[in-house]
């Protein structure tokens, strides 16, 4: 018998590990067939709405629809993302924003007629018609599937990150490319404070963050150097981004946008700073 190449065993076990949704609560049926989509496939699946899947390193989406005998469906639809940082990033960017965030994974909302939920590398989508209150019967279904996901449920490292006085709640996201709209930050973290909105962008070493801020000192003329926070540090002003304090702490750049004024800007960059491993 010939062993099978290594990239067939590889996606086997993929596919093995991948948390498949099922009607897991009685007196649900499947309606039609099981739904799997990739990159490649995504894009009809979601009208046109996959790049902002692909953004957070989207690979792999299997999905069931659930039906009970008063004609009410669910869609349920698991998807696999680049890491478990950039899954709950994606739950935390699709969200309702008038809604808090409740303790199911690493972060889960249970609305009238969705529940979303993230967990390791994966986010869960459970959409339910007709237009009614469905609570009860999602929170059966989030409760049934939960376990399930693989991975742990914790929010990403980085939230701890960002100090706590004057931090508007839940208002920590992944930015999954360009953070503050500069390309130079690729991904990073914001918070919104009422002083500003402050940033932290890993970067692969001490070095590599160096030469970003060599390179943001370029982009912005007339930047003054800043004493006393971090490694290293500048001020500026810019025309979108307003006062601008960024400065380098190891290997992470990070620091205030949009600040109210420089005092606001420098007490916020030194308490993040701060707390910066």
């Amino acid at each position: 018998m010939t062993p099978l190449p290594a990239v067939v065993l590889a996606a086997q076990a993929l596919l093995a590990a991948f948390p498949t949704p099922d009607c897991a609560v009685p007196g649900w049926t499947v309606q039609g067939p099981a739904r799997s989509y990739d990159r490649e496939t995504l894009f009809d699946y979601m009208d046109g709405n996959s790049e902002g899947y692909f953004a957070y390193g989207f690979t792999l989406m299997q999905g069931v629809t659930c039906v009970n005998a008063a004609s009410d469906q669910l869609v349920i639809d698991v998807s696999e993302m680049g890491d478990p940082d950039r899954a709950w990033g994606v739950f935390v960017t699709n969200r309702d924003q008038r809604s808090p965030i409740e303790t199911i994974g690493s972060g889960g909302q249970v609305l009238p007629r969705r529940a979303t939920f993230a967990k390791g590398r994966y986010y869960v989508e459970i959409a339910a018609s007709p237009d009614k209150d469905h609570r009860d019967v999602l929170r059966a279904f989030v409760r049934a599937l939960e376990p399930r996901v693989p991975g742990e449920g914790r929010v990403p490292e980085a939230v701890a990150w960002f100090p706590r006085d004057g931090l508007e709640p839940d208002s920590v996201r992944l930015v999954p490319e360009s953070v503050l709209g500069l390309r130079l930050l690729k991904t990073g973290f914001v918070g919104k404070y009422a002083a500003g909105r402050a940033f932290v962008v890993p970067e692969a070493s001490p070095q590599a963050a160096a030469a970003t801020m060599e390179k943001l000192r370029a982009r912005f003329a007339g930047s003054a150097s800043v004493a006393g926070v971090g490694d290293d540090a500048f001020s500026a002003q810019d025309q979108y981004l307003g006062r601008l304090l960024l400065f380098r702490k190891g290997p992470r750049v990070a620091g205030v946008a949009n600040a109210s004024t420089e005092t606001d800007a420098t007490a916020l960059a030194g308490a993040l700073a701060g707390r910066l491993p």
